[in-house]
């Protein structure tokens, strides 16, 4: 189920954070306090299983017990073609997993956990910066659950 907010999300356990991409989706894993986040590395689309079968995989393999989903908006907080694509992921997703699902806005969130990353090759970037900005989001929606408590 996809909530309107984070009233009704889940205070305990651990939360995957999702930073969907036509090309690569990231992924960041918290434990079960909610104090430290991981990283995982970035989901691709396969021949035979889609990116919503493989996090829905990762949600029951975690024992996940909430998503949450980075919201791609303008700088003027309006929605664009990739936030419906992103919303449709998260529609697909709901349909498959049993935990609910919270959007955040994921505004600059590449460009925080580019800075996070330091200076590396533009290899790494392309291959670790998706999974770090679904870090960042998972955080910042962590942040946003602890000032609920």
């Amino acid at each position: 189920m996809i909530l309107p907010d984070f009233k009704d999300f889940p205070k305990n356990g651990r939360v995957i954070g999702v930073d969907w991409g036509a090309r690569r989706t990231g992924v960041a894993i918290s434990d079960e306090t909610r104090k430290i986040v991981f990283a995982r590395p970035v989901i691709n689309p396969m021949p035979n299983k889609s990116v919503v079968d493989q996090v829905a995989e990762l949600v029951r393999q975690e024992r996940v017990g909430g998503i949450v989903i980075g919201l791609p908006l303008r700088m003027d907080g309006t929605e664009s073609d990739t936030t419906a694509m992103v919303r449709k992921f998260a529609n697909d997703l709901a349909g498959q997993v049993g935990v609910p699902i919270c959007f955040v806005d994921e505004t600059l969130t590449s460009t925080s956990a580019q800075e996070s990353m330091g200076r590396v090759r533009v290899r790494d970037i392309k291959q670790h910066l998706d999974s770090e900005s679904a870090r960042v989001i998972l955080e910042n929606a962590i942040a946003i659950l602890n000032r609920l408590k």
